[in-house]
């Protein structure tokens, strides 16, 4: 019998112990797993979301809700501005300024969120059409990859959208014009693959006749910035300048981000000690289970040294005890971990429409595989040594 079978087997003879030890070495190496998804994944979508934006600009309020709404669209806007007020910012030959795209918000066709803007909005993105092409006039509409697939939207259907950013009929603009597709934007992997774009005047269109028009006609929600130089003075002090001297706010998305990233990284920090904690006391309970079943194996073990099995073999069973039940609980940790990890992907997409997936491999898993083989190890050694040293005569005689 060779030693992983015959590990396996002292294993199975105390079944409650193994499970025990399986289960909290699996939960430690699973939530290791798990926060490395999370985070790979978060920190993918906020880089990815950025686009090369250095600053956003749009109504008083805090820089932080500007920053989620105008960029990665989970949050709602903090008011309007009018064109008046951004026009200078969008004017050509802005000696700072090398991209001003505006945006206008408020509507949504069941849950995917109608962005009225320009096709320079696209090119912050490098996307692509892939079918059709970007709209050309108000009430055409050209739909991110995703929406496209969600709602079952082709080129040449047109919709209704409704009031407010969330899903509900009962606001839906049943007396004005439907938007026409056409055209659906090629796989970006960002935050565009989760819009419906089209001009800024068809939210104006769409919201005449409701009482609205005073508050719709010349505005928009915000402008999203591109500097021409990101080292020059003057451009790096603009939004101290914009928010002490006018009306607006404006908005630095790198700071905003950094502050997010730096109140997530102190939750997935304690996160991670907790998870390495549970790792250590998984390794103690291994070490105290082979440790505790020596003493009920003694002389199981001095008759295997009888019929011929050298210390080395006794040794590197013990090890090979402690390797099995790393390498299970590493498996156990590794569908714990990718199974929650796709449960709140469908969570994410359902409320924030931001597509995550458990079913995706990190080099770094290789690495906690790594971790968890050497914590086996290590936690078989001394009771490996303890049965290389056992003494025949002594424990033959004492039985």
């Amino acid at each position: 019998m060779n030693l992983i079978k015959l590990s396996w087997k002292n294993l199975a003879h105390k079944p409650l112990n193994t499970f025990l030890s399986l289960l909290l070495f699996g939960l430690g190496v699973g939530l290791v797993i798990f926060l490395f998804l999370v985070q790979t994944q978060v920190q993918d979508k906020f880089d990815k979301n950025l686009a090369g934006i250095d600053l956003v600009i749009g109504a008083k309020g805090s820089p932080l809700q500007l920053i989620l709404c105008s960029m990665y669209h989970i949050d709602s806007p903090t008011g309007n501005i009018s064109l008046e007020e951004a026009a200078p910012f969008m004017r050509q030959g802005h000696p700072l300024i090398q991209r001003a795209v505006p945006l206008s918000l408020g509507d949504n066709y069941k849950g995917f969120r109608v962005v009225g803007t320009t096709h320079e909005f696209v090119h912050l993105y490098r996307d692509s059409i892939g079918q059709g092409r970007l709209w050309d006039k108000p009430m055409e509409v050209t739909l991110g990859a995703n929406a496209a697939a969600e709602l079952g939207l082709k080129i040449g259907d047109s919709f209704q959208s409704a009031h407010g950013l969330v899903n509900d009929e009962t606001l839906k603009h049943s007396d004005a014009d439907g938007f026409e597709v056409v055209g659906i934007l090629a796989p970006a992997g960002s935050v565009i693959d989760q819009l419906i774009l089209t001009a800024t005047e068809s939210i104006w269109q769409v919201h005449e006749g409701h009482g609205e028009e005073e508050e719709h006609e010349h505005e928009i929600t915000s402008l999203l910035i591109q500097f021409k130089s990101k080292t020059n003075f003057q451009a790096l002090n603009m939004a101290r300048g914009i928010n002490e001297n006018t009306n607006l706010q404006a908005a630095s998305p790198s700071w905003e981000i950094s502050s997010i990233r730096e109140q997530l990284g102190l939750g997935v920090n304690a996160l991670q000690v907790l998870a390495y904690v549970i790792v250590a006391v998984s390794a103690m309970s291994i070490f105290i289970s082979l440790f505790s079943s020596l003493r009920e194996r003694r002389y199981e073990l001095s008759l295997m040294r009888v019929m011929g099995a050298s210390r080395r073999k006794l040794f590197a069973m013990i090890l090979m005890e402690g390797l099995v039940l790393a390498s299970l609980g590493f498996l156990l940790g590794f569908l714990l971990s990718h199974l929650s990890m796709q449960l709140l992907a469908g969570y994410m997409q359902e409320s924030f429409r931001y597509s995550f997936t458990g079913m995706t491999f990190l080099w770094a898993e290789l690495l906690v595989l790594a971790g968890a083989l050497l914590t086996g190890l290590l936690a078989a050694l001394l009771p490996a040594l303890q049965a290389s040293r056992t003494d025949i005569s002594q424990t033959l005689s004492a039985s």
